[in-house]
């Protein structure tokens, strides 16, 4: 196995490394799989998990206490 760091940030466009490396693992599951969609699939999975990590990392970062919850607004 090839081990490749894949790092992107949410609201910027991809590198040009990134996006080839998303290109060639598009084509592979195209290939594997025979689905024409496989690599727009795989664009819709990896949408998703970045938009989890983004909803985990601010949900971390709330008071533990539901009582509290009325100071998030300040910050939105």
């Amino acid at each position: 196995y090839i081990f490749v760091p894949f790092a992107v940030e949410t609201l910027r466009p991809w590198g040009a490394e990134a996006r080839q490396l998303f290109k060639e693992i598009s084509v592979r599951l195209i290939d594997v799989s025979g689905d024409s969609r496989a690599g727009a699939h795989f664009g819709q999975r990896l949408s998703l998990v970045i938009q989890r990590g983004n909803a985990a990392s601010l949900l971390g970062t709330l008071p533990c206490q539901r009582s509290d919850l009325g100071s998030i607004f300040y910050i939105i």
